[in-house]
């Protein structure tokens, strides 16, 4: 394994992710010589998978043309088939690079093995108008990552956690009860639940009188613990964005966004319709670069479902296609949100 990592520097009017290779290195040689002295477990794995997923965002972004790009976007395809990534379980905030890297291999790789890598990837991070096919391919990964890291503990939670997540985005209670009857294996770490998904899944086995809810009563001690990341999200993914900062053709600050949306709904109560379109779609190009560039920033989810919300206000295709995207995002990316239960509901 080798690869690239980066730093997230904030620089004046812009919005940019500063691709420092020396520093980048360092960050993908930390990942790998942890690795390394850890056996490589299925965790470690996630940890250097997520300093590519990194690094690839950060060559897409600032040097799209710099011949680390092509490399990055290999490793992103290679490693992603080997983990058997899934949107639904994955938390990098780096869907949109994975598709990305995806179709690059796509098009220029030239082993028929690498470029079935990245079919099976694409099939993945394009299913998010098809919940049903989405869970269906969440439940299928994380059980073979299970099969291929037997009675690892992350295993274990991955495939309930995707069952779990099944459930909430198609509210079949297959997948929930699917969930549960894992969840009550005796092998399962039911005591490390991550605070994410955790109590929410407890509050349900609770109200359904499960097995597992006594289980976990009689666990001493139990508590949901804190998620523990396993991936290098220290360098940005807490990063707010800065109000200094411009996304989009336009060049819009998170301000700009916010006050343009406002204008926006105005001009919609004066029965303005798809006349706003154009400037509607303005306003979403800039906040997907945003999401691309601070996807950990606080008021995010609550600016994609006003975003969503002020397109359903229209009724032109292209906006249409534009909803369905910040939907997506919303609903798999930030599955934990408020802003994401109320799109789901």
């Amino acid at each position: 394994m080798a690869g690239i990592a980066f730093v997230l520097v904030a620089q004046p009017a812009r919005a940019t992710l500063l691709a420092d290779p020396t520093a980048l290195y360092a960050q993908m040689q930390k990942a790998y010589a942890a690795g390394t002295a850890d056996g490589w477990r299925l965790r470690d794995q996630w940890y250097y998978y997520g300093s590519i997923l990194n690094a690839g965002r950060a060559y897409s972004l600032q040097h799209p043309d710099d011949p680390a790009y092509g490399q990055l976007a290999t490793l992103t395809v290679q490693i992603g088939a080997g983990l058997n990534y899934d949107p639904l379980t994955n938390h990098d905030g780096a869907v949109w690079w994975v598709r990305e890297a995806a179709v690059y291999v796509q098009k220029n790789g030239s082993n028929e093995m690498l470029v079935s890598d990245a079919n099976q990837l694409l099939s993945r991070v394009n299913a998010y108008d098809d919940p049903a096919q989405l869970a269906a391919y969440a439940d299928q990964d994380a059980s073979v990552n299970l099969k291929n890291y037997r009675r690892d503990p992350d295993a274990l939670l991955s495939q309930v956690e995707a069952d779990w997540r099944g459930y909430l985005l198609t509210g079949r209670r297959a997948w929930e009860t699917l969930a549960f009857a894992r969840a009550e294996q005796p092998g399962f770490p039911l005591a490390n639940l991550p605070t994410t998904w955790g109590p929410a899944f407890l509050a349900a086995a609770k109200s359904d009188d499960t097995r597992l809810y006594a289980r976990a009563q009689a666990i001493p001690g139990l508590r949901v613990i804190a998620s523990v990341t396993a991936i290098p999200h220290d360098l940005y993914m807490s990063t707010l964005a800065p109000a200094d900062e411009y996304f989009g053709p336009l060049g819009m600050s998170i301000i700009g966004i916010q006050n343009q949306m406002k204008h926006i709904n105005y001009m919609l109560d004066y029965r303005y319709g798809n006349r706003e379109a154009g400037d509607a779609l303005q306003v979403t190009t800039a906040l997907d670069d945003l999401h691309k560039v601070y996807p950990r920033d606080r008021d995010l989810p609550q600016m994609l479902l006003e975003c969503y919300t002020m397109l359903g206000r229209m009724d032109a295709p292209e906006v249409r296609d534009a909803a369905a995207h910040l939907k997506a995002i919303l609903i798999v990316e930030y599955q934990d949100t408020a802003q994401a239960r109320q799109l789901r509901q």
